[in-house]
């Protein structure tokens, strides 16, 4: 395929773009009732296993999962009550978007560079470390609604990936000569929409709670961020940063964006923290994708 920035022009591009959007898959109502309630701070723990109990599908993933060898229970888990209650939202609420999602996630990303794959581990490991950051939150911060706008900041980039194919070295080209400011400008600039903007017309279509549709748009520039989200988004921010800082990102951006400092208004974050913040979000992460990835085999 040749580049197309040399045979779409910006207004074609949008179009075809909105089209792809048009067709990709939509979350299961299950999975949208599961970020409703989680993103709700009076939610409780049953209100999440009334949920997966009345969705026979998630039901036996879920039992699955915290029965595989990742978790090593001495005593295999028959009930989701108690399944739900041992894994957490957090990995029910993954588990569900996988479900839905999961194969547009896992896809290869050539206009990326990235193989399959690449942007689920850096959704999750970006999940992870925002979950750990949201810890540090000057205000209230429900650190599982982290958990979940990481797993979905990126969304956008497996629908724009096919867009881009060709078009990598000249948009790094384009940042190194100062032509544009980091790789969401050089979507801009090229296709006239962003992989950010994406991801929140998928977000709007998919009726995710209005804070997710925050950190989804504005994870790269937070301080755009409604002000009754921007705690949120910060968190995610950080999160997507110390993810491709640990190796985990999606290819040809990778590291071609720039930490916004206003993030010290919001988290009482040290640079001293880092360290274990990495540590923990490393931990969960090789449990969590052990577990997803053995469910998968399972399956297949």
């Amino acid at each position: 395929m040749e580049d197309l920035r040399f045979v779409m022009t910006e207004q074609k591009a949008v179009e075809e773009i909105r089209r792809a959007i048009e067709k990709a898959p939509l979350l299961s109502a299950n999975a949208q009732r599961l970020m409703q309630i989680t993103a709700d701070t009076d939610h409780e723990l049953g209100d999440v296993i009334d949920i997966v109990k009345c969705d026979a599908t998630l039901t036996a993933r879920v039992l699955r999962v915290v029965n595989s060898a990742a978790y090593d229970l001495l005593n295999p888990i028959s009930s989701i009550d108690r399944a739900v209650s041992y894994l957490g939202e957090r990995m029910v609420t993954c588990i569900a978007i996988g479900d839905s999602v999961g194969n547009l996630m896992n896809r290869p990303m050539a206009g990326y560079q990235a193989a399959a794959g690449e942007l689920w581990r850096h959704d999750l490991f970006t999940a992870f470390a925002a979950r750990e950051i949201a810890r540090c939150a000057r205000g209230d911060m429900t650190i599982d609604l982290a958990f979940t706008a990481g797993l979905l900041h990126d969304i956008g980039k497996a629908i724009l990936s096919e867009f881009l194919h060709g078009s990598a070295e000249n948009l790094v080209g384009d940042i190194d000569a100062g032509h544009v400011e980091n790789y969401l400008g050089g979507e801009k600039k090229l296709l006239g929409m962003d992989h950010a903007e994406i991801g929140l017309e998928l977000a709007k279509s998919w009726q995710l709670p209005t804070p997710l549709q925050s950190a989804i748009a504005f994870h790269h520039e937070p301080q755009r961020a409604p002000e009754e989200d921007r705690l949120l988004v910060y968190a995610v921010h950080l999160g997507d940063i110390i993810a491709m800082m640990n190796g985990f990102g999606t290819g040809s951006d990778s590291m071609q964006y720039q930490l916004d400092q206003g993030y010290q208004d919001y988290l009482e974050f040290d640079t001293k923290q880092l360290p274990g913040i990495i540590l923990e979000a490393t931990e969960l992460f090789r449990q969590a994708e052990a577990s997803l990835t053995q469910n998968q085999e399972t399956e297949s």
